[in-house]
């Protein structure tokens, strides 16, 4: 894209081609305004797309594999271990890295923090997809998606979590799809849709609060099922739902940290000037969440302890590796944060939220795989179900990244081209309104 730049080229990132021109064509939304030939040649020459298709020969046959010749064929699954990577990974990790959604609608719409505006796009496509792959996941695992409609509708089991957990999950991805779908209203012109979502947005934003608030702890809750295998350290029948839903808030807010700032590395073509020119100071709003989150979650970790009376564990070889998960994950990012927050270091807040999203990866596994049936043996997860789950994870990336080159997310979508909507704006014809510039075109990497 940087030799593009240079010769003029310029994002597509209004309705309009030119200043009393044609109307962009949805081909040539979906070609970043490139001929078919300038897009292959983007998409050739960018490394990182050779990678994804390295991973994507070797991994979907093997995801095609697992269907033909079910679950037995590509994990170690069974009735000691019944969750492997699929759900350790791709459920309890991918959750509450995506509760970015309802924090950062909540942060904006509901208590008026508009200084977050800038993001809170961003933070609601990570939830969406975040929750999405969630999903994608969960069908690997359990395989025959045409029978999903079955426990949904057929066979309700009100008693169990995960009925719960898998209804929650449903409903929030379908507010969250609105959430998002106002954006692509705007890239695709639809105004009066546009305007429909805008009238609910209060609503959504509820919806999403309550549906957030019940499954991530709900998520916590189904290993009570399981008070036998979980090792004590990790599990808490009257805390367990509180430790994962604490560890949700700070793993979102931490998520969008980490996401905004590789959009900033790798993308900044896209962004537009509102956006970078904010980002380092949301990004220490974001922080001080996060720590706030964080101190609390370290709380009631230690309340949890103490009511089990589970202190003599500590002292084991599972207690060291459960203090060596609190201390790269919980403590010294309270303490790196601190410090980043009184000195305005946003670079330290940055590589602070990646330690902290590592330390979620940690404790979700330590829970799900690692801590579970601690005093039978481990399980080491099956090659295949590993290679399975490194490319769901790059579909994702993919896909987010798909995403962000095209709709209004890190930009503001402009009806009329810049040079217009100048005009206009000079002229009082737009009153009330401020002009977004053109995106800043610094540390273009050449992609899509």
């Amino acid at each position: 894209m940087k030799g593009l730049l240079e010769n003029g080229y310029r994002p597509i990132d209004s309705l309009q081609k030119s200043p009393g021109g044609r109307r962009w064509t949805f081909t040539e939304k979906m070609l970043l305004g490139l001929s078919p030939r300038e897009y292959l040649n983007q998409v050739l020459r960018n490394p990182l797309n050779w990678v994804f298709a390295a991973v994507f020969a070797v991994g979907v046959p093997l995801i095609l594999y697992r269907y033909l010749f079910g679950l037995g064929a590509v994990t170690h699954s069974s009735n000691d271990y019944p969750w492997g990577l699929f759900l350790g990974f791709g459920l309890f990790v991918m959750v509450p890295l995506s509760a970015s959604g309802f924090l950062l609608g909540t942060t904006v719409e509901l208590f008026g923090r508009k200084d977050f505006k800038p993001i809170e796009r961003l933070a609601l496509l990570n939830g969406l997809l975040g929750y999405f792959f969630a999903v994608v996941y969960l069908m690997v695992d359990l395989g025959q998606p045409w029978r999903l409609p079955y426990p949904m509708f057929v066979s309700w089991g009100t008693a169990a979590v995960l009925f719960l957990v898998g209804w929650h999950v449903a409903t929030y991805l379908s507010v969250q799809i609105m959430e998002v779908s106002e954006s692509f209203f705007e890239w695709v012109n639809w105004p009066n849709a546009r305007a429909y979502i805008k009238r609910i947005t209060i609503g959504l934003t509820v919806a999403g609060i309550i549906l957030s608030t019940l499954h991530q702890g709900a998520l916590g809750a189904l290993f009570t099922y399981a008070p036998g295998k979980v090792h004590p350290l990790w599990y808490s029948e009257n805390y367990l739902w509180i430790f994962y839903f604490c560890s949700s808030v700070f793993a979102g807010l931490c998520m969008v940290i980490v996401v905004s700032t590789v959009v900033k590395r790798t993308m900044a073509w896209r962004c537009d000037r509102n956006f970078l020119d904010n980002l380092d100071r949301i990004t220490l709003g974001l922080a001080k969440g996060a720590s706030m989150a964080l101190v609390t979650y370290l709380v009631i970790k230690l309340i949890g302890i103490a009511h089990d009376n589970e202190w003599a564990y500590l002292a084991t070889g599972w207690g060291r590796w459960f203090l060596l998960e609190l201390l790269l994950g919980v403590i010294t990012p309270i303490i790196l944060f601190s410090v980043a927050i009184r000195r305005n270091m946003v670079g330290l807040i940055r590589f602070t939220a990646f330690l902290t999203v590592l330390g979620i990866v940690l404790n979700r596994l330590n829970t799900a795989l690692i801590a579970f049936n601690w005093n039978l043996y481990q399980e080491i997860p099956h090659l295949f179900e590993a290679m399975i789950s490194v490319t769901l994870f790059c579909v994702y990336l993919v896909t987010y990244r798909f995403i962000l080159y095209r709709l209004p997310v890190l930009y503001a979508w402009q009806s009329v081209p810049d040079e217009v909507y100048a005009v206009e704006l000079e002229r009082g014809l737009i009153p009330g309104q401020e002009l977004v510039p053109a995106p800043a075109y610094q540390r273009i990497e050449d992609s899509p």
